[in-house]
């Protein structure tokens, strides 16, 4: 017979037992969850001709453009020139203050009308002496002082008369002129404006030969050469113009760092001024160079580098191979190096991959034929709904 404090004792143990079990179960770590298999799209790495080329976004303007300003010191006091206005040449544009010129001319005429008075008496002088000097009254030395008062004289009249002319031309000098036909591409100063003699008011862009300006980087000036044929398109449209290198900067830009290029467009069918227009240098141009092509989605970047994710179909993981771009052709990366035709990389969601992971290749839901017949459906149920919202809207 069993002792019913054994039987107790028994089934003590047996619970402590199982509530060590389940502790332990509960403090012990699950294993996670295994990763799940992604789908990615993949394509086949080859080889297709470029098709973009470089343009330059460029400016027609005038070959010679003149920054006009007054020759003499003043304040504005009218502006005829405004912006965009056709000028012709000698048409007045701005006019100075007058008055102080004016007045140094009146000074000048004054000094001219006394030195001509005393020209006058030392030559009535000269000729009295001389006339005393055949009578024996008085000594060659006398005649000759008298002819030097003279000489005097008339060198100071001459003197006031060049006074009076520069005084006259300073006065000339208020009145702004253009000095050739043209159009006023800028207005740099307005009346009531204090300038000082030779600061800018007005540029005109004079009539003739058109430039079109544009700037390429270091790594391509060295293409550009003096007499190259480049090709011109205006935005607004029409035929290409044909355009000629004629000036490449010397010396960068010191804020862009650029080389200003000018070409001279051929022909009378240029754009308007300040017409913005695309070059197409030729020697540029790298469109039908066979390279390997690949959308920027398929990118990622891998240690400070860039490199892609190529598909291993025998273990279906994929592993990180970089790769240099070498530049961009439309939206697609130029791969210098790196990947050989006929690799499989993939071609989006590259953020969310791993070295090793194991994917799926990504298939269509639907095949094309189903899609096709599915719109053709759709056409076929809209047609017939037609005629009859017609034959409904009709009273």
């Amino acid at each position: 017979m069993t002792h019913p404090h054994a039987s107790h004792r028994g089934r003590f143990s047996a619970l402590l037992l199982l509530s060590s079990v389940l502790a332990l179960g509960a403090c012990s770590r699950s294993e996670p969850p295994p990763e799940p298999i992604r789908a990615v799209k993949l394509l086949t790495v080859g080889v297709s001709p470029l098709t973009a080329q470089l343009e330059y976004a460029g400016e027609v303007r005038a070959r010679t453009e003149s920054r006009l300003g007054f020759r003499v010191p003043g304040k504005i006091l009218q502006r005829q020139a405004e912006l965009g206005q056709r000028v012709r040449a000698g048409q007045l544009l701005a006019q100075l203050d007058p008055r102080d010129f004016e007045l140094a001319a009146t000074a000048a005429r004054a000094q001219v009308s006394a030195a001509q008075t005393q020209r006058d008496l030392a030559a009535a002088d000269a000729r009295r002496y001389e006339a005393l000097k055949v009578q024996n009254f008085i000594s060659g030395a006398e005649l000759e002082r008298r002819e030097a008062s003279l000489k005097a004289a008339q060198a100071s009249l001459q003197q006031a008369q060049a006074q009076a002319a520069s005084q006259g031309n300073q006065a000339a000098y208020t009145r702004l002129l253009a000095d050739a036909d043209g159009v006023v591409t800028g207005i740099d100063a307005e009346p009531g404006q204090v300038v000082a003699a030779g600061a800018s008011v007005v540029r005109v862009a004079r009539d003739g030969a058109r430039d079109v300006v544009f700037s390429v980087p270091e790594d391509k000036v060295g293409h550009m050469a003096v007499g190259q044929v480049l090709s011109v398109h205006s935005w607004s449209g029409g035929a290409p113009l044909s355009a000629t290198v004629r000036e490449v900067a010397a010396s960068a830009d010191p804020a862009t760092r650029t080389f200003a290029v000018k070409a001279a467009i051929a022909g009378d069918a240029a754009p308007q001024l300040g017409a913005t227009v695309n070059v197409v240098p030729p020697a540029l141009s790298a469109q039908g160079v066979p390279a390997i092509l690949l959308p920027t989605t398929a990118l990622m970047q891998d240690g400070g580098g860039t490199a892609v994710w190529v598909f291993d179909a025998t273990t279906s993981t994929v592993r990180a191979q970089p790769v240099q771009v070498a530049t961009a052709d439309g939206n697609q990366a130029v791969i210098a190096s790196g990947l050989a035709p006929g690799m499989q990389v993939v071609a989006t969601g590259v953020h969310v991959l791993s070295p090793g992971q194991k994917v799926t290749i990504y298939q269509e839901k639907y095949a094309p034929a189903q899609v096709q017949q599915a719109q053709a459906a759709t056409e076929s149920i809209a047609n017939q709904a037609l005629p009859a919202a017609s034959a409904a809207a009709k009273p």
